[in-house]
């Protein structure tokens, strides 16, 4: 179960040209690409004469023309040409998507089209701030529930245990980590802190720390499937943890933003869209490229063990997992989604109601 109305990200918008970009978000095949005009367009992936991929067809001035028969389709989906001239025939369309191009994102809208409204999609100004926080972007396949790359990024106690060679270090820094879950409209909010530690080495490397440390994690979940971070660190002992609030200058340290966009594909694999943002040598490219190829391969390690994680979930349906102290904002996130899955669809079952109620009157 997913839910629909909500914006997903479908693609950066580098990945769209006028080549057509097949791609499945909900469960739904979908062709992406971006019209003469350089708008970007997105119609169901099945052809309504013959059922073929739209993928197969190609950009032409008119539209979009499937490549099996030639019919050609506008950027509503609306059926505007058939070969040899003949009469379009009634109803001729295919489903179009809202789409919108925003932030490097290109944000769909699978659920009700009359509910996509503009103004509920995330607002990630940090792509266009090159001068602050240069950065790369990337996209992996995960073979799992998009829910479970969410619970791995909602309890970063796995970085000493999974990134111990990267980003993550001791595991007993992390087991005595300060945690702080706050619940906001939009999700959950969950803060860690690891004062006085020692730095894990893509730190040490990328910013030459020669002591021990004081390092955050600050992570904010916004339903149904986006995250962010900031993660950094100062020398220890320049500053004060109260009240989850660091008396002291961040300013200058280590630091990096990190962007998270987990769209289902299936009830089984997904689509992670992420970034990774430079917040310290920003006038030198080559430690952007250093820090995301070394988050690169951190995340190329969580796809690993989430993969295997569902495979042996699905070999073991009925066995039951636990809970520990660790994931309180990993429940948190879980629950805000199952309200939001829930809430639509008592609204759909009433829709459902009205509907057959209006039909019953009419007849």
């Amino acid at each position: 179960m997913y839910l629909r109305d909500a914006w997903y990200v479908a693609a950066w918008a580098d990945e769209i040209g006028q080549a057509p970009l097949a791609r499945r978000i909900l469960d739904e095949p979908i062709v992406l690409f971006r019209s003469i005009e350089g708008t970007i367009v997105a119609l169901a992936d099945r052809c309504c004469h013959r059922g073929a991929p739209l993928a197969f067809g190609k950009v032409v001035p008119e539209g979009f023309q499937c490549g099996y028969h030639g019919l050609v389709f506008d950027h509503t989906g609306k059926c505007v040409s058939v070969p040899g001239g003949h009469p379009v025939p009634p109803g001729a369309c295919v489903r179009s998507y809202p789409i919108v191009e925003k932030n490097q994102f290109v944000w769909i809208w699978i659920g009700d089209p009359k509910r996509a409204d503009e103004s509920l999609i995330f607002d990630y100004p940090y792509h266009d701030d090159i001068e602050r926080w240069p950065h790369k972007h990337s996209r992996l396949h995960i073979r799992s529930d998009y829910m479970l790359v969410i619970d791995n990024l909602m309890d970063l106690s796995h970085l000493g245990y999974v990134h111990g060679a990267t980003v993550g270090g001791a595991p007993n820094t992390h087991v005595e980590a300060k945690m702080h879950t706050t619940r906001t409209a939009a999700g959950v909010k969950y803060d860690r802190w690891m004062i006085d530690s020692v730095p894990p080495p893509t730190y040490v490397s990328a910013a030459g720390f020669t002591g021990r440390v004081d390092r955050w994690q600050e992570s904010e979940f916004f339903a149904p499937s986006t995250i962010i971070q900031w993660i950094g660190a100062v020398d220890a002992g320049t500053g004060t943890l109260r009240n989850w609030k660091y008396d002291g200058d961040r300013s200058g340290s280590f630091s990096f933003r990190l962007f998270h966009g987990i769209t289902p594909e299936t009830a089984t694999s997904c689509h992670y869209f992420w970034s990774v943002a430079n917040g310290y040598r920003q006038d030198e490219p080559a430690a952007t490229e250093q820090l995301f190829n070394e988050v690169a391969r951190t995340f190329d390690q969580d796809k690993v063990i989430i993969e295997a994680q569902q495979a042996r979930v699905l070999e073991t349906p009925d066995e039951p997992l636990l809970d520990i102290h660790g994931d309180a904002a990993r429940i948190h996130a879980r629950r805000v989604v199952e309200q939001l899955i829930a809430a639509e669809q008592v609204g759909e079952a009433r829709g459902v109601k009205t509907s057959k109620r209006a039909a019953a009157g009419q007849r």
